[in-house]
């Protein structure tokens, strides 16, 4: 979590200083929206990238899917060890495998 952790750091500061050429300040300036799209984009691109079975590929487009998520969590003031807490209490859990109701295809 160390890597996360400093790369949060980054962005706060990022959040804060309004670095002229910084993308993540282009991200802070742009808001929500762009945020939000950023992350729907990622995340169909680490869909493609594993289908596509190129492991290099997916590392790759984890990373950029957590960065953009970095930049959410950052807009809106949700901290690492928020996500370390949320993380805990699940960890916590036994037997919560969500029983899923079956549709019938035929119908």
């Amino acid at each position: 979590m160390d890597y996360i952790r400093n790369d949060y750091e980054t962005i706060l500061e990022r959040r804060e200083a309004k670095a002229e050429g910084s993308y993540t300040s282009y991200l802070f300036e742009q808001g929500i929206d762009k945020i939000l799209k950023k992350i729907g984009e990622e995340s169909s691109e680490v869909i493609i990238a594993a289908k596509n079975g190129k492991n290099e590929d997916t590392v790759g487009e984890i990373c950029d899917l957590l960065y953009h998520t970095l930049v959410l969590m950052a807009y809106q003031d949700i901290s690492v060890e928020d996500i370390e807490k949320e993380l805990h209490k699940r960890a916590q859990k036994a037997g919560n495998l969500k029983i899923f109701h079956k549709v019938d295809k035929n119908s």
